[in-house]
């Protein structure tokens, strides 16, 4: 009996965990797997790009989880450097073109086939914007090009555009490397991902860290030197000189194979799929990563979210519904976090906006405290902001912002929303202390009782 086909197209986090599991549960004989990945690196840490540039790890190898070779140990036929160019589903099969090879294309056939073509970088079509010297941060060679520039660069003069978590990484990165960074964000304050008044504190630190941080300003173009590389970024009013230009201004799915064969696709243009990350209305043919939209647990909508520790857990499960198993992807409720220089950022749950659209009614509070008992050397200012459901108490979302020990605290906010918890039993939490870690009552406890003093005010 032949062995069933598996397809997986993309080499990276999720598309090679599943190719993974579903090897651990299946022998070669049983399923014959081939992957696909049009990049030079397979299996790489994507979020790992602003501390390589930076200069805090070695790359790119030291960024790669597994290599090609150690892929194709495993019985996993991985083929470097080849494109999916189109899915034919009812015949079963994809094409495929060989960017090494003079771009010989050919087609494989599937019995079971997993997307997890990732997202693309947000690129609007501005003059300039694809010149020598503008580069964005996605892949590994985004990364290798940036260095390059950098490296051949004899001014220190840096733009980043887009104040989003890539855009604040990449901001310290140039920062480490002695360069002055300007910071262009088109909302009103950086980090979109926060609501505005947090986002405000987020801008007053950028800016006491010599990074220069306008808002509210819309890029218009890149201009050029005689050699046609970039050398500077206009807005409607204003010219920012720059011997490099970083973009950072997010990513959106990469479903354009997916579109055009016809599958669901959600409000942000992410595949949609069940619970077992199979895509809706297809029996056979799964996808993770990037690529798709998820649950919002919270809200109970689906939305898009690019993170790479969303994709492994796809393609864990991908690979067991495929290997046979039974696995299940629950849905997520939004954590994240990051920094620039030593102000960590984080957030879970419903922004405003989020909880607004979706309906919910709802009070916030928020506090400002220490990160450590404020007795103790060391303790530094963090505000923590919290919204809860009107009448219900209902934990919906917080925000964090604050130095050394500030944002993994988002990871108590983020087990409360899970589990469906209250403000007011959030205040019962036994959470660890002592004065070196935490106040007696730790920020988030102290935001969680204001919060449920605000609900119970206004059901009074």
């Amino acid at each position: 009996m032949a062995a069933e086909r598996l397809v997986v197209v993309g080499g990276d986090a999720a598309g090679m965990s599943a190719a993974s599991q579903a090897r651990r549960l299946r022998k070669p004989g049983e399923l014959a797997i081939t992957a696909f990945e049009r990049g030079h690196f397979t299996s790489y840490s994507a979020c790992g790009i602003p501390y390589w540039v930076g200069g805090d790890v070695d790359g790119p190898e030291a960024l790669i989880a597994r290599t090609a070779e150690e892929h194709r140990a495993r019985d996993i036929d991985l083929r470097m450097r080849t494109e999916v160019t189109e899915l034919d589903l009812d015949r079963g099969r994809v094409r495929v073109r060989e960017l090494d090879n003079g771009g010989r294309e050919s087609w494989a056939g599937f019995d079971k086939l997993v997307l997890a073509t990732g997202a693309r970088p947000r690129r609007p079509r501005l003059p300039g914007i694809d010149a020598p010297g503008v580069h964005g941060v996605q892949t590994l060679d985004d990364g290798q090009a940036l260095l390059d520039t950098l490296d051949a660069s004899s001014g220190l003069r840096a733009v980043v555009v887009g104040a989003g978590y890539i855009g604040v990484e990449m901001a310290e990165a140039l920062i480490r490397r002695g360069y002055a960074v300007t910071v262009l964000e088109q909302s009103a304050q950086p980090m979109s991902t926060l609501d505005p008044d947090m986002g405000a504190l987020v801008h007053e630190a950028m800016c006491d860290m010599g990074i220069e941080t306008v808002c509210g300003t819309a890029v218009t173009g890149v201009l050029t030197d005689t050699e046609g590389r970039a050398r500077a970024v206009t807005t409607g009013d204003a010219e920012y000189p720059a011997d490099v230009v970083v973009l950072g201004m997010g990513v959106r799915p990469e479903t354009t194979l997916a579109a055009a064969a016809g599958l669901p696709l959600g409000e942000s243009g992410g595949l949609l799929t069940d619970l077992a990350m199979r895509v809706r209305g297809q029996e056979h043919i799964w996808a993770g990563g990037d690529c798709v939209e998820v649950l919002d647990l919270v809200s109970g909508r689906t939305r898009h979210i690019a993170l790479g520790t969303h994709a492994n857990k796809h393609g864990q499960v991908i690979g067991a519904n495929v290997g046979g198993g039974y696995a299940v992807f629950p849905g997520v409720v939004g954590t994240a976090v990051s920094k620039v220089c030593d102000l960590e950022i984080a957030r879970t749950g419903l922004l405003e906006r989020h909880a607004r659209a979706a309906g919910l009614r709802f009070v916030t509070a928020t506090v400002e405290a220490t990160n450590r008992a404020g007795y103790y050397p060391g303790a530094r200012p963090m505000h923590v902001k919290m919204l809860a459901e009107l009448r219900t108490g209902r934990l919906l979302g917080t925000q964090i912002v604050g130095r050394e020990g500030a944002g993994k605290r988002v990871d108590i906010a983020a087990v409360a929303l899970t589990a469906g918890m209250t403000v007011e039993q959030m205040t019962a939490l036994d959470l660890g202390y002592a004065p070196p870690f935490s106040p007696v009552w730790d920020p988030v406890l102290v935001a969680a009782r204001k919060a449920a003093g605000a609900v119970r005010a206004a059901g009074a």
